[in-house]
């Protein structure tokens, strides 16, 4: 496993080409539905002692992609993220230990506290020359917290989507000169 301390302090750059932003929610309370955010930008601004880094994330919310449009345009509207009024999800980190992460969420206008638990994959050199670090983090939060309250009873019990969404997120980092 790597070790944390091994990621050399500068400014880090997402690259959002290498990096992934999803969820997962409870659909008809048996499935699972998946998505992401194609649209994903930020730095990690790391410090010699590396727990004193802070990390600044902006996602774009009509990027959501599930693979099906139907769905994609009911997460894109006033029910879900509303796009038109709330067109970014933004993330700045306020405490890291290593393994986990701590941050203000902000969505739809509500900033509420998330945290993450954080693997350190690596540090790494591409063919170009560039410096390259690696993680994967994975939280959960209840979607309603941050004005996510849309849903539809079922005939059987329970309701059409989950208040709980897991985060999974993959994200690389390029070193900036």
């Amino acid at each position: 496993m790597a070790n944390i301390n091994d990621l050399p302090a500068g400014t880090w750059a997402i690259d959002p080409t290498h990096s992934e932003v999803g969820f997962v929610a409870r659909h008809l309370m048996v499935t699972k539905v998946r998505g992401s955010f194609t649209d994903i930008s930020g730095t990690v601004h790391v410090k010699d002692e590396v727990t004193e880094s802070v990390a600044d994330v902006t996602i774009k919310t009509a990027s959501v992609a599930t693979g099906t449009p139907d769905r994609d345009g009911h997460l894109r509207s006033a029910d879900f993220f509303d796009v038109e009024n709330h067109p970014e999800i933004r993330f700045v980190s306020t405490a890291f230990t290593g393994d986990t992460l701590t941050g203000d969420l902000t969505i739809k206008g509500v900033t509420k506290p998330v945290t993450l638990d954080v693997d350190f994959n690596g540090v790494a050199t591409d063919p170009w020359g560039n410096t390259k670090a690696a993680f994967e983090a994975t939280g959960e939060l209840d979607r309603t917290q941050w004005g996510l309250t849309w849903n539809a009873a079922l005939e059987t019990g329970g309701v059409l989507v989950s208040e709980k969404v897991k985060l999974v997120l993959d994200v690389q980092l390029a070193l900036q000169a």
